[in-house]
C-alpha cells in the first residue's frame, strides 16, 4: 500500500485523454439503439479498442521496471511517450528560468535538466520577468534551505496571479530533492506549484510541462537504481566558462543518521568512465581550465558497465574504516578515473567532491600526489571530535581513525590543504563532545569549513531512533565556538603561505573591487591581487592583462583566515609550473619583486 500511495501523484490525467471519455459514452449509447446492425457494433467497438490500446500502460507508471525500452537510432535513450504525440512535448519557444540552491551536484543538475529542455526547443532566459516556466532546483539536507524554497514559492505565486491577467500563464516547478521529500506537502499546499520531478526524472520534464500546460498538476517523483545521465551532454552555463563541474556517480549507500541524502537521491550508480571523459575532452576542447568531479560519496566510484570491468576484488577502505554494507566486488574504481581524467589535459585541473574519509586508499593518494594537475586539496568530512557522536551519527570510524589518516595524508602528499564539514549540537552531543570537536579542528588545522547546526529530517535513522535533545540555543552556541575556532587555525594555516608564490586559476573580477581580480590556488584558496598587465612569460619584460581563465604566478603578501593577497608576477601555465618542479621566482624574478614592493 506504501508502494501504491507513493504513485497516486502520477495519475494525473493529460488534457488530450478526455475524448476517449467521450467516445465511451456515444459506444455505450450506440449499444442501446437496436437500429445498429451487429457490423457497426464490431465496427465502433474495434475504433475504441484501438484508441484505447494507445493510451498509457501500467509500465508507463513505474520507473526502473525491467521492461523492453524503446532507444533512438544512435543510441540514445528514448524519452518518447507513445501514448502523447512527440509534437505535444515540445516547447515552442517557451522561455525558461532557472534558480539554483545547494550544492554543486544541483548545479550540474540545472544543466541536464536545460539540456534535455533545449532538445526539446525550449529558450533560457536570465530575466525572471520574461519566463514562461520557473525552475527551482532544490536542496532538502537543512531546514533553512527548504524553508526560503517556500518563501520563494509564495513571491512567484503572487507573480504568477498577476501574469494570469495579461500574459501567457507562467508555470512552476519544483526539481531535486525538496520535490521527492516534500511532494505531497508541494502539490496540495496552497497549490503553488505546477511541475514536481525529482532527481531521477528530469528527462520526463518535456512531457510534465505539456500536462501542466493543460491545466494539471504534473509529478514524478520516482527514483531510480539505473539512471545516471550517461548520454546527456549537460549544458554548461559556468560564469566565463572557465570551470565546470562533472557528474561521475549519483545517490549514496552510506546511511550516516543524519542525513537524507539517500532518501532523495537514493542508491549509489555510477555513470560509465566512458561517458565521463567524453564529457571531459569536450570540456578541454572547448578550453575549460578546471574540471570538479562531483558525487554524492565521489571516491566510491566504481564503473561495472562492462563485462571487463567486473573483476572479484573488493574494495578497499582507508584503514580503521567500515561501512554498513558489505563490501562490493569489481568494477573500475575511483583511482581508475582519476588517473584516465588526468590524462586528457595536462593544462586542465581536476578536483573531486564530496568524498567521504572511508574512500582514501593509498593508491589514490599517490596519484594526487604523483599527478600535476589533480589538486593537492582534500575535502575530509569529519562531522564530530567525539568518537561516541561519530557513533551515533553511523559514521563508520572514529576519532583516532580520522586523525590516522590525516596522518597518512599529510605524509603521502605533504603540501596538502584540508577542508572539512562538523555538525554542531547532534543529537546526544554533551559538552565534553562538543570540546572535543573543537580540540580536533585545533589539532588538524583547516583552510576551509563548512560548519553547521544540526537540523533533524524526517525519513532519516536519527528521526526514527534519536531524540533531538540538545536546545537550538546550546546548538547555535557551539556552532559559533566552532567557527571562531576554525577561523583562528584557518588564519594560522593561510598566513604560513605569505611570501610564497602560488600558481593561481583566474575566476575573474572581485566581488568588492573592480580593480581587483580573483582566483584559486591549487588548494582551492581565494587570492585577490591588483587588476594590471603583467609578463607573458617569467624573466620576460613583454606585458599583457590578465582574464578569467588564465593561470598566473602571484606572490602572497597577507593573508586571513577566508583569503589571500598578492601581487601578480607572470602569466604561465599547469605545464610550466609542472616543469620547474615548483612556483618559485628565479632570480630576475626575485629582483623585480623587490622593486614592486618598495614602489607599488
Amino acid at each position: 500500500m506504501e508502494y501504491l500511495r507513493a504513485l497516486k501523484p502520477l495519475f494525473t490525467i493529460p488534457q488530450h485523454w478526455r475524448p476517449m471519455q467521450c467516445l465511451q459514452a456515444r459506444y455505450c449509447s450506440n449499444l442501446a439503439n437496436t437500429s445498429v446492425t451487429a457490423g457497426e457494433r464490431r465496427t465502433t467497438v474495434g475504433k475504441f479498442k484501438s484508441r484505447l490500446s494507445s493510451g498509457p500502460s501500467f509500465q508507463d507508471f513505474i520507473q526502473g521496471v525491467p521492461v523492453n525500452k524503446p532507444y533512438a537510432a544512435d543510441g540514445e535513450h528514448s524519452d518518447k511517450h507513445s501514448y502523447l504525440p512527440e509534437d505535444l512535448e515540445m516547447g515552442n519557444s517557451r522561455k525558461v528560468y532557472f534558480e539554483t540552491y545547494g550544492c554543486q551536484m544541483n548545479v550540474n543538475d540545472t544543466e541536464i535538466a536545460w539540456s534535455i529542455l533545449q532538445r526539446k526547443g525550449y529558450q533560457r532566459t536570465a530575466e525572471l520577468s520574461e519566463a514562461d516556466v520557473v525552475l527551482l532546483v532544490t536542496c532538502s539536507i537543512r531546514e533553512k534551505a527548504e524553508q526560503t524554497i517556500w518563501n520563494r514559492l509564495q513571491q512567484l505565486t503572487a507573480m504568477k496571479k498577476k501574469r494570469l491577467k495579461s500574459h501567457t500563464p507562467m508555470k512552476i516547478g519544483i526539481l531535486g530533492c525538496m520535490a521527492e521529500r516534500l511532494k505531497t506537502e508541494l502539490l496540495e499546499r496552497e497549490k503553488l506549484v505546477d511541475v514536481l520531478a525529482g532527481p531521477d526524472a528530469y528527462r520526463d520534464l518535456p512531457r510534465l510541462l505539456t500536462v501542466a500546460g493543460g491545466g494539471q498538476q504534473a509529478s514524478n517523483v520516482l527514483l531510480s537504481l539505473e539512471e545516471t545521465y550517461a548520454d546527456v551532454m549537460p549544458v554548461h552555463h559556468a560564469p566565463q566558462g572557465h570551470s565546470a563541474f562533472v557528474s561521475i556517480m549519483r545517490g549514496c549507500d552510506n546511511m550516516c543518521s543524519y542525513c537524507i541524502v539517500p532518501f532523495t537521491r537514493g542508491r549509489e550508480r555510477s555513470r560509465p568512465i566512458n561517458s565521463i571523459l567524453e564529457e571531459v575532452r569536450v570540456l578541454s576542447g572547448q578550453g575549460v581550465k578546471e574540471v570538479t568531479l562531483l558525487g554524492q560519496n565521489v571516491n566510491s566510484y566504481r564503473d561495472t558497465s562492462e563485462q571487463q570491468f567486473c573483476g572479484s576484488d573488493p574494495t578497499q577502505l582507508s584503514r580503521g574504516f567500515n561501512t554498513v554494507y558489505r563490501s562490493k566486488q569489481g568494477g573500475l574504481r575511483f583511482s581508475d578515473l582519476l588517473d584516465s581524467v588526468s590524462l586528457i589535459d595536462t593544462d586542465m585541473r581536476v578536483r573531486f567532491t564530496s568524498p567521504h574519509p572511508k574512500d582514501f586508499p593509498d593508491e589514490v593518494l599517490h596519484l594526487i600526489a604523483e599527478r600535476a594537475n589533480i589538486c593537492q586539496q582534500i575535502h575530509l568530512p569529519a562531522q564530530s571530535g567525539s568518537s561516541q557522536v561519530l557513533k551515533a551519527m553511523r559514521r563508520g570510524y572514529t576519532r583516532e581513525a580520522y586523525l590516522d589518516l590525516v596522518q597518512n595524508v599529510r605524509r603521502i602528499i605533504p603540501e596538502v590543504s584540508l577542508s572539512s564539514d562538523f555538525i554542531s549540537g547532534f543529537c546526544g552531543e554533551t559538552e565534553e563532545d562538543h570540546q572535543q570537536t573543537l580540540s580536533l579542528i585545533r589539532e588538524v588545522g583547516y583552510n576551509v569549513g563548512f560548519l553547521f547546526a544540526y537540523s533533524m529530517r524526517k525519513k532519516t535513522p536519527a528521526f526514527h531512533r534519536l531524540e533531538d535533545d540538545v536546545p537550538a540555543e546550546v546548538k547555535q552556541r557551539r556552532l559559533q565556538e566552532c567557527i571562531s575556532v576554525f577561523r583562528e587555525e584557518a588564519a594560522t594555516v593561510n598566513t604560513a603561505l605569505t611570501h610564497s608564490t602560488q600558481l593561481v586559476l583566474v575566476e575573474g573580477e572581485s566581488k568588492r573591487s573592480a580593480e581587483d581580480l580573483c582566483g584559486r590556488t591549487d588548494g582551492n584558496m581565494k587570492v585577490i591581487f591588483p587588476k594590471e598587465d603583467i609578463a607573458v612569460q617569467p624573466a620576460e619584460t613583454i606585458t599583457a592583462p590578465v582574464n578569467a581563465g588564465d593561470y598566473v604566478i602571484v606572490k602572497i603578501l597577507s593573508a586571513n583566515s577566508q583569503s589571500l593577497r598578492g601581487r601578480a608576477l607572470s602569466h604561465s601555465s599547469l605545464k610550466q609550473a609542472a616543469k620547474s618542479g615548483d612556483t618559485l621566482p628565479d632570480e630576475r624574478m626575485a629582483s623585480d619583486i623587490a622593486m614592486r614592493e618598495t614602489h607599488p
